[in-house]
């Protein structure tokens, strides 16, 4: 368990996420400060940031890993954000320096607030291929926010209804097309109706293209989110902001 004692500690009460692109979210809970899937750098393998790099996050409690691909755990991008990390039972060996708390769904661990490891549906292999490891996909639950990681649509997710207040939703990818284990706008406001949160923020989408087909595929810049804003038919409010924007729950 994550020590917080001597750090400074502000506006316990606040909720606020800011999302920094892709699935990189500060979430700021009971004065806390987490940031997800932290991917901070121009470039990861052949997707190149179409919009401005982030400025790295200052006092990060701890890192919440949702799986293994490299847009999610981006190791140079850990580089001086925390020593403790969130992340599927057997990333250890992908995180050295850090004090990790190896988690499967359903457990929780306190890092000045507890966070909850829940399911996402999704291919967990660091690499594709034959023989590659298969380690669990998460997604995370603290003080209301959830974080979904990448996922598919399963209808047991169900099971966060009532849970939920915001929905941190992934409501596409990086190219052009997406392959299983990802949500598209339609099937993101399918899982926003199926757990009815107050408040749903899409993310991952509007960040990375490969490169080459910038100019060719700018509609993904800006249009998943609001086809899935016009696909929610149930009361949440979707706030849909630009990467560094910062959203109050």
């Amino acid at each position: 368990m994550a020590s917080l004692r001597g750090r400074r500690v502000t506006e316990p009460h606040a909720r606020r996420v800011t999302w920094l692109g892709h699935a990189t979210v500060l979430i700021e809970v009971g004065g806390v400060r987490l940031l997800t899937d932290p991917v901070l750098a121009d470039r990861v393998l052949h997707l190149k940031r179409q919009v401005p790099t982030p400025a790295r996050p200052r006092d990060v409690d701890a890192v919440l890993i949702s799986h293994l691909h490299h847009d999610h755990l981006h190791k140079p991008s850990l580089r001086d954000l925390s020593r403790t990390a969130l992340a599927p039972v057997g990333a250890r060996k992908y995180l050295p320096g850090y004090a990790v708390h190896e988690v499967r769904v359903g457990e929780t661990v306190d890092v000045g607030v507890p966070v909850e490891a829940v399911p996402a549906w999704h291919d967990g292999r660091r690499r594709p291929g034959p023989g590659a490891e298969e380690l669990d996909t998460l997604g995370y639950l603290v003080d209301g926010v959830w974080f979904a990681g990448d996922t598919d649509y399963d209808p047991a997710m169900e099971a966060l209804r009532g849970r939920v207040d915001c929905a941190l939703i992934p409501v596409w990818g990086w190219g052009p097309s997406l392959g299983p284990g990802h949500l598209d706008p339609a099937g993101a406001a399918r899982v926003i109706d199926l757990i009815a949160p107050r408040l749903a923020v899409p993310i991952h989408w509007g960040t990375f293209l490969p490169l080459g087909l910038g100019r060719r595929h700018e509609r993904l810049l800006t249009d998943p989110p609001l086809e899935f804003a016009a696909a929610v038919t149930g009361k949440t409010r979707v706030e849909v902001v630009a990467p560094g924007g910062t959203v109050e729950v």
